[in-house]
């Protein structure tokens, strides 16, 4: 007999419709997987076999020939065993097959029969809701993440004879709820790490303000101890909350990723990734056979931390001037090429010179001047050039480090930043794809950020001061919206222009 149960794959954060068609027929027994299959869905026939006997179903002594649909697509991962499992009990008649034509099954299948979560569910749950299917079985740790979607019944289920039990009486069972309003709740983890506690260093935190208001990127460079990582970790308390739709996308990179299992539904925080600098390329911008995305999209409407920057191989730092331009990241292989998204605000801290001490009050910095030229040579132009506030970070004075820390707390910047952040979203009405000032292109500055006579020659001279090439130039007038913004006012003034001038600084150093 014949049985067809629908599944899901993962191509890059999407999903495809994959059938699974078992045939239980006359012969030696024995399984046989057609489809391009891995070698995890090859290990399902030993599972499936010994789970099925586990759980105190017959399992059929015939040939069983199993396809996976269409047959010129790769599939992986264990997510088959449960499709597999309810397949070959359809076909030799041991289940009810009257859902399996409108619902779609997904789950690891251990050998006592319980299910165990996989990864991918939610964008599998989302492509299966445009198709117009009914419904979604999967393991219980992976009914909350699936459940946000909406027009979805999702079924979770802890073991495999509760499927069966499902497909035989389906009336007896309603699919999960989720409470969607508490999914855009910001958490108190972002606010453990709070600005309060960072002692003077007034003028990094007002570039860490204007970072959170315009999504833009930034550099610290200063002495060893003088706060630069302290700083940065606080960046995502000042952060405005995630909206669902936002939430919604971040969870669905974590999910392809296998990052969500056992962590309930959405991804409520934004990220916050800091990879080691020994990291390599393909870990930051993803890869693998199968793609998987890196530490650049699991940072999507996040934060990308990078200490110690220029330890980092230069090969795998210039892995991120095209996502930091683009805000996506294409994954291309002989047989498939996949698109991650990659809107982060890129963070970086390190030290001046190779000793730590170039310019400090007290160290002394014991580096030649070809030492810190090779240094810096890590950092190619075109990479600085899409940071936009570059800010030196100097060393405490010794009052600043006895002293009792009275800064202004994250909660009070945040407000402002979402503030900023609602002014910008008010011109943006009328653009796609548009939600921060760090995103905005040529003709949108032309739009915004037109200069009046004494501005024009500020930014003129700076240009020609700093040898500053046209994109830094741009992103001056990007950070002299989001000042302005951050003050209320429609227009770009001088003090803007200037103030965002002073955070190109640090283009070169040696």
């Amino acid at each position: 007999m014949l049985a067809r149960v629908w599944s899901g794959s993962i191509v890059g954060i999407d999903a495809v419709k994959v059938g699974v068609e078992v045939d239980v027929s006359g012969g030696l027994p024995g399984i046989v997987i057609l489809g391009l299959p891995d070698a995890a869905i090859q290990e399902a026939k030993e599972r499936v076999k010994a789970t099925l006997k586990n759980a105190g179903f017959a399992f059929p002594m015939r040939k069983i020939v199993i396809n996976l649909t269409p047959a010129d697509l790769r599939k992986e991962g264990p997510c088959f065993d449960l499709p597999i499992s309810i397949g070959i009990l359809a076909a030799s008649e041991q289940v009810s097959a009257c859902l399996l034509g409108d619902h779609i099954f997904l789950g690891e299948v251990s050998l006592d029969g319980s299910l165990r979560s996989v990864a991918g569910v939610l964008p599998i749950a989302a492509t299966a809701q445009k198709m117009g299917i009914t419904g979604l079985v999967v393991p219980a740790d992976n009914a909350q993440e699936a459940a946000v979607v909406e027009g979805l019944a999702v079924y979770g289920f802890k073991n495999l004879s509760e499927v069966t039990h499902f497909l035989n009486h389906p009336g007896r069972y309603k699919p999960v709820q989720v409470d969607k309003t508490l999914e855009t709740l910001h958490t108190t983890s972002l606010q453990t790490l709070d600005l309060k506690d960072v002692k003077g260093q007034t003028h990094a935190r007002r570039a860490l303000e204007i970072a959170a208001a315009g999504g833009h990127n930034l550099i610290f460079v200063g002495p060893p101890g003088s706060g630069k990582t302290m700083l940065a970790r606080r960046l995502p308390g000042i952060l405005p909350a995630l909206s669902f739709s936002e939430a919604l996308e971040v969870t669905r990179i974590h999910s392809v990723a296998g990052l969500l299992k056992n962590r309930g539904s959405l991804v409520r925080d934004r990220p916050f990734r800091s990879p080691h600098h020994s990291a390599s390329g393909p870990s930051l911008v993803g890869g693998g056979s199968f793609p998987r995305p890196g530490e650049i999209s699991l940072s999507h409407k996040g934060i990308l931390f990078l200490d110690e920057l220029t330890e980092f191989k230069r090969d795998v730092l210039e892995f991120l001037r095209q996502p930091l331009e683009d805000g996506y990241v294409t994954i291309s292989r002989t047989k498939q090429s996949v698109m991650f998204p990659a809107q982060f605000t890129l963070v970086a801290s390190t030290n001046p010179c190779p000793c730590g001490y170039y310019g400090d009050t007290i160290g002394q910095c014991t580096c030649s001047p070809r030492q810190r030229e090779q240094y810096w040579a890590k950092l190619s132009g075109p990479l600085m050039d899409r940071i936009d506030l570059q800010v030196a970070v100097n060393r405490l004075k010794a009052e600043e480090i006895t002293q009792q820390p009275t800064g202004e707390s994250s909660a009070s910047v945040r407000e402002r930043v979402q503030q900023a952040r609602d002014y910008a979203s008010d011109r943006f009405k009328n653009e796609q794809n548009l939600s921060c000032n760090a995103q905005m292109q040529s003709r949108h500055l032309q739009k915004w950020c037109k200069l009046d006579d004494d501005s024009r020659n500020i930014l003129e001279g700076a240009i020609r001061k700093l040898g500053l090439s046209a994109r830094a130039s741009d992103r001056i007038l990007k950070v002299a919206r989001t000042i302005a913004d951050l003050a209320l006012d429609d227009e770009l003034k001088m003090h803007h222009i200037a103030e965002a001038i002073q955070y190109r600084t640090i283009d070169r150093m040696q």
